[in-house]
């Protein structure tokens, strides 16, 4: 009877302490769960909870990128966003456009290495990310179509400049009195026209929206000048040049024959 109670009093302190060490590794296994926090620069990374005293080693990094082999020095608390910056200028791809992955999943920008468990000499694999191939395709798309709206905005602009100096031609000309033929200032106004119809042909914006528009008004200044240079013109009167002839013929002068015998 005796033995009986002290199994039955073992068994309920073993029951009673099955809870606790349960707790205990559920709080465990909680911890290895990540934490993570803002940076000032709004990167999310994971949390640290001290820093360490000791010195950070550097790590030497082989990044695998296609055929393309790459070397990188890094810290062992850099986080996965700090590599894709550097390989930015190793690659010319933008972060965004970049996915790393070690041991073999991507990881995230926010990410710490050493927490990863990378270690010196690891490998990285760079992989461009697909839908950035796209976007870049419609920036150079895009950019091209930029630099063509300059390219021809630039030609008739230069056209103008030719353009202008005619209209200030024929305005001092009928400033100074002096009748221009009617057909000179129509077909000036005709070659103006056609460079306003080039400017409207051409898709621009941004910068070239604003240049687009600037030599329009060129356009514009000149055509209304010349329409009022052709009211003055016909008020002018034509000038008559008038020539005084010099007569540089005079009459002989009276000569004295002599006669010979």
């Amino acid at each position: 009877m005796i033995k009986k109670k002290l199994n039955l009093y073992g068994r309920m302190r073993a029951r009673d302490a099955t809870p606790t060490t349960s707790s205990s590794s559920t709080t465990a296994r909680g911890e290895e769960d990540f934490e993570w926090e803002m940076r000032p620069g709004g990167m999310l990374v994971q949390k640290r909870s001290a820093k360490p005293d000791a010195p950070v080693p550097n790590l030497r990094l082989r990044i695998a990128y296609g055929a393309l082999r790459y070397e990188i020095y890094v810290t062992s608390m850099a986080t996965f966003g700090e590599v894709k910056k550097v390989l930015s200028g190793e690659t010319g791809l933008k972060v965004d456009e970049q996915k790393l992955m070690y041991g073999g999943k991507e990881r995230e920008n926010g990410e710490f290495l050493d927490m990863c468990g990378v270690k010196d000499r690891s490998k990285l694999v760079l992989i461009q990310d697909p839908s950035s191939i796209e976007r870049r395709l419609i920036e150079m798309r895009h950019d091209a179509k930029i630099q063509s709206a300059n390219r021809s905005i630039l030609h008739v602009s230069l056209q103008l400049d030719q353009l202008v100096d005619q209209v200030s031609a024929i305005e001092k000309s009928i400033s100074n009195g002096i009748k221009v033929p009617e057909v000179q200032i129509t077909t000036l106004i005709e070659m103006l026209m056609r460079q306003a119809i080039k400017l409207e042909s051409i898709s621009a914006e941004g910068d070239a929206s604003e240049q687009k528009t600037l030599q329009g008004k060129r356009v514009q200044k000149c055509v209304e000048t010349l329409d009022l240079l052709k009211v003055s013109n016909a008020r002018t009167k034509p000038a008559v040049v008038t020539t005084k002839l010099e007569t540089f013929y005079h009459p002989p002068s009276s000569t004295k024959w002599e006669l010979f015998d």
